[in-house]
């Protein structure tokens, strides 16, 4: 096997191991319904549909494999709030889900395992208690999270993107890597919910300093145009969602891609 098969295959199992497929709508979750926010102000709501399950279910029919599903309520209090949500979409789709919000205690963890989460996503926690968030890798093992890295001018950001940290992105990556952590997704909190394009030069730098790392990028997307860019770029994937509920990007068309 040469140099080039071989990265193709480990990139073959790296996609298995990650649920496959490079696109990953996106389902935000507010007191049971599917709804978008504006660079995370929960005063920027909009409601797109009453039953998130329907609209998963739209993502499956389309052939779509994965599933980020994010409990608004639950990081705007801290604890788990829509866990019936994600069981409904586990039990009722074939969707390879990531579940994040409010995760920040073992008993949370395990109602959102037990619920049917493929992966727990993990921001805030990751930066405020490093020592549980590291018990957990070592417990469950690193490939049962995905990391959620929230960035403004390359400094992790916290706290529903209120708090800016002076934590350095790439140092931050570069830690949890090392503790066994390889799936990813960063979101540059000024281009998210505005449809005016991803942060194509930060995708650029992180897919380039850690080739290992299973990429995803998330926030800004706006067109097809978009997709086809951060894949060449080297994304193992890209979660979108307002563009999708906005229209900007149709069922048909990520059915196709």
């Amino acid at each position: 096997m040469d140099q080039q098969e071989g990265k193709k295959t480990e990139s073959n199992r790296a996609g298995q191991l990650y649920g496959g497929g490079f696109i990953i709508p996106a389902i935000d979750i507010i007191e049971g319904k599917c709804v978008r926010l504006t660079q995370g102000d929960y005063a920027q709501m909009k409601l797109y549909h009453e039953d998130p399950l329907e609209v998963a279910r739209q993502f499956e029919g389309a052939g779509l494999q994965r599933l980020h599903l994010v409990d608004l309520d639950g990081a705007r209090t801290g604890a788990v709030k829509n866990w019936k949500v994600l069981e409904r979409i586990a039990t009722r789709t074939n969707l390879v889900i990531d579940f994040g919000g409010g995760l920040k205690t073992e008993k949370d963890l395990s109602v959102v395992m037990d619920s049917g989460a493929a992966y727990a996503t993990i921001g805030s926690l990751a930066v405020k208690d490093e020592t549980l968030f590291t018990g957990w890798i070592a417990r469950y093992g690193a490939d049962k999270f995905l990391l959620g890295a929230d960035t403004r001018d390359e400094k992790i950001v916290v706290h529903g993107w209120q708090e800016t940290t002076q934590i350095d992105l790439y140092d931050f990556i570069r830690k949890y890597m090392g503790k066994g952590i390889r799936q990813l997704f960063c979101t540059d909190v000024t281009k998210d919910g505005t449809l005016q394009g991803p942060s194509f030069d930060l995708a650029e730098r992180i897919v380039s300093k850690f080739a290992a790392l299973h990429f995803i990028a998330s926030g800004g997307v706006s067109s097809m145009e978009d997709l086809y860019r951060l894949q060449a770029i080297g994304c193992k994937g890209v979660i979108i969602g307002k563009a999708i509920y906005e229209g900007r990007i149709s069922i048909r068309e990520l059915s196709k891609f």
